[in-house]
């Protein structure tokens, strides 16, 4: 071999090492593309001798007084800790919060904690070590719950109702700490059903609802409907559409998804339960919040006889309902009672379970996780739990704040006057305190929050075709189930999850990128070993 032709191959050897190890970083880089943190680990102590600032994302309506709570929470958590700043940022709405939150993660800029829904959490987990995992946390001695280090009384681990606690708990790890609980209610105009002919029963049915609703379709010769002597009567509206198909599926144990995240909502109970939205759409009997508005607005105006909506929407509810947003002029004076929603199996009722919860995001500091901590937990006092649930008809996720004296004087006083103590607000709490064994959650994996959408959409869809004088037959629905499936790309996280799922079954196998990465280091070194030996031969040679 010549001089000029070994320096070539010499070049060439290098180049090709050079350019494998390239490859490998790449490849490295590739492995470990999603945004992430490090691991967050518990801090021995909490400092207390540097500050902080922390930023505190929460969802409030028009409610001043739920307001003041959360800053007066604030201004009693940073007198016992004075290096902690909390800075509140207030949302009208969830899904705000969670389009902010998604954009943020991109810059490294999400909030300390932030009132979510675990449907929400589920996605933000798509970046590793964002949300922290706070089973550590809750067994901490000195900043657990009811730790020995904590400036405040914190409930214990046995202290939160554990159905609302175990609605925190998916993917193997507690990613939230419950802050309130709702369920849905049914607000029934009494007085409207029993001059139909009608007595409300123990235990509101399905067939019950829908019958009293086409009832109340009668109209007079002047075309007012009878039972209210108006042009306008909506007989049953519900608010939360997702809500709706997802009990009504449950009652009759009809699947929805599995815990591994299985798409299983596109089946004949669905389509059963869509043709008989239809027909009662298509009578007037029944309407939607997204096509006409809150149900409270009509309920209050003598227009609608059931409106479900939250029980944490009570305030809403009533013709003495602090929070009504309609004018006195239109307000009709009726008996209002507060029952659960409508049940396929009055002897085994099912409703779901919903409020908001708290979440922890990932710093590079553990000092300033530990502050958030540190507060998240302080929302969970009594001071805190009680006052808000006095504003509306949530109830306190702790037995500690539950079985309190206070609160249980607020809940012996229903009736006393239309604000704190308004009767429809304080029967919706006393509906979820008396119910929690019956209510369930929902599985949460990455794309919940989208097949819950399509859920509702199936029935707002329905709806509006009908009102469109479109027909609702079996081709219609496969045209439906198609149409959500690719508008909330269902097919492809079904995909998703079940190849997540089958990577967790292969957790003992190298992953092909691995194996790649192993073969580019062999073929590294092996272009090394080529190189040594050659020149070798040539120090050989020139000896």
């Amino acid at each position: 071999m010549s001089m000029r032709s070994f320096s070539a191959f010499k070049k060439s050897v290098i180049y090709s090492a050079v350019l494998v190890l390239i490859c490998c970083m790449l490849l490295l880089t590739g492995c470990h593309g999603r945004v992430g943190l490090s691991a967050f680990e518990i801090p021995e102590e909490f400092d207390t001798s540097r500050e902080y600032e922390i930023t505190f994302w929460a969802k409030n309506d028009t409610n001043k007084t739920q307001t003041a709570i959360y800053e007066k929470a604030i201004k009693d958590f940073e007198a016992l800790y004075p290096n902690v700043t909390v800075n509140l940022r207030l949302y009208t709405d969830y899904g705000k919060i969670y389009n902010d939150v998604i954009t943020n993660i991109a810059t490294n800029t999400t909030p300390n904690v932030c009132i979510t829904y675990p449907d929400h959490i589920a996605t933000y987990l798509t970046g590793t070590n964002l949300v922290v995992p706070l089973e550590g946390l809750f067994a901490d001695e000195k900043y657990g719950l009811g730790g020995s280090m904590l400036q405040f009384e914190s409930p214990a681990a046995g202290e939160i109702i554990p159905q609302f606690l175990e609605e925190c708990s998916f993917d193997g790890h507690y990613y939230a700490l419950p802050y309130m609980r709702s369920t849905e209610a049914c607000y029934i105009n009494k007085t409207y059903v029993e001059n139909l002919g009608y007595t409300l029963p123990d235990t509101l049915t399905w067939d019950f609802v829908w019958e009293v609703s086409e009832a109340a379709m009668e109209k007079d010769a002047d075309d007012n409907f009878v039972v209210n002597g108006q042009k306008v009567m909506i007989p049953f509206i519900y608010k939360s559409t997702d809500n709706m198909m997802i009990q009504m599926l449950r009652q009759q144990n009809a699947g929805y998804s599995t815990d591994a995240g299985d798409i299983l909502l596109f089946n004949d109970t669905t389509e059963n339960i869509l043709y008989t939205v239809a027909e009662h759409a298509k009578s007037g009997a029944f309407s939607t919040f997204k096509i006409s508005s809150y149900p409270a607005n009509f309920l209050n105006a003598g227009q609608c006889i059931f409106a479900i909506d939250s029980t944490a929407g009570a305030t809403w509810m009533g013709t003495d309902a602090p929070l009504s947003d309609i004018s006195e002029d239109k307000l009709v004076r009726f008996e209002t009672e507060v029952m659960t929603i409508p049940q396929f199996d009055a002897a085994n009722p099912r409703m779901i379970s919903q409020g908001p919860s708290v979440c922890i995001f990932n710093k590079e500091d553990p000092q300033e996780v530990m502050a958030s901590w540190l507060f998240t937990q302080y929302l969970l006092t009594n001071d805190v739990q009680i006052a808000y649930a006095e504003t509306e008809g949530y109830v306190p996720v702790t037995s500690k704040a539950q079985d309190s004296s206070q609160y249980q004087d607020y809940l012996s006083r229903g009736g006393e006057d239309n604000t704190l103590y308004y009767d429809v607000k304080i029967k919706a709490a006393k509906l979820l305190l008396n119910n929690v064994e019956h209510t369930f959650v929902t599985p949460v994996f990455v794309g919940s929050a989208s097949l819950r959408d399509a859920a509702g959409q199936l029935i707002e869809n329905t709806v509006k075709s009908v009102r469109r004088g479109q027909t609702v037959d079996g081709e219609y629905m496969e045209r439906l189930y198609d149409d959500m499936k690719a508008l909330y790309r269902l097919d492809q996280i079904g995909m998703s999850n079940s190849r997540a799922s089958s990577e967790k079954e292969e957790l003992g196998k190298l992953p092909g990128t691995s194996v790649i990465l192993l073969l580019s280091l062999a073929a590294v070194w092996i272009l090394i070993i080529v190189y040594v030996l050659i020149q070798t031969v040539k120090k050989r040679k020139n000896q």
